[in-house]
């Protein structure tokens, strides 16, 4: 015959169950995956093959947009990308026009090192970015600097980009600081045909 709690033990069990509830919302409201997230190997097979320097070569058009990590889209940006190389460098000259009329500048420099990894520098990248290249995947992280009125702010960036068809590019970027989503960048690029 089955047992059944005591009063007691329900309410033992609703304080644990409490507790576990209070723990999974405060992960949730942080950002915090209990999920482990995708790694680049798994799209090793996937095609069409990625190759940066033959993909950014030449003239690049990208659209994308900032969301906060509610999803409320806060700005939205076109950028023009000039790019040069081939085999294991890449330069990118990244011109941006926001929708407010707001201007920006980055020159990206990229070398890919023995063990296949990508190293990347630019003027507001804290240290080094590095990435790798599966697939049609490229997954990178690096730290961005961001300047917000008249300070500054580190951001760590987990950079993924997805070839779909040999002129469209997909890229999304999560946006974190101290471990907790700050928002979200999306972008799609497109080469001309």
């Amino acid at each position: 015959m089955p047992t059944f709690p005591t009063r007691g033990g329900l309410r033992r069990l609703g304080a644990r169950a409490a507790a576990a509830v209070l723990l999974l919302a405060t992960a949730l409201a942080l950002g915090c995956s209990l999920l482990p997230g995708p790694n680049v190997e798994q799209y090793a097979a996937e095609r069409p093959q990625l190759d940066l320097p033959a993909f950014f070569g030449g003239t690049t058009q990208a659209w994308g947009m900032f969301q906060d990590r509610g999803g409320v889209v806060k700005r939205r940006f076109a950028v023009h990308i000039d790019g040069q190389g081939s085999g294991d460098t890449l330069e990118l000259d990244e011109h941006f026009v926001y929708n407010d009329g707001a201007l920006q500048q980055r020159r990206w420099h990229l070398q890919r090192a023995a063990d296949g990894l990508w190293h990347g520098r630019a003027d507001d990248v804290v240290g080094e970015a590095v990435g790798q290249v599966r697939g049609n995947a490229l997954h990178w992280t690096y730290t961005l600097r961001l300047a917000v009125g008249n300070a500054s702010y580190d951001i760590a960036c987990d950079d993924w980009m997805f070839l779909m068809d040999e002129h469209t590019m997909i890229n999304r970027t999560r946006m974190s600081k101290f471990g907790i989503e700050v928002g979200q960048v999306t972008l799609f690029f497109r080469k001309p045909a």
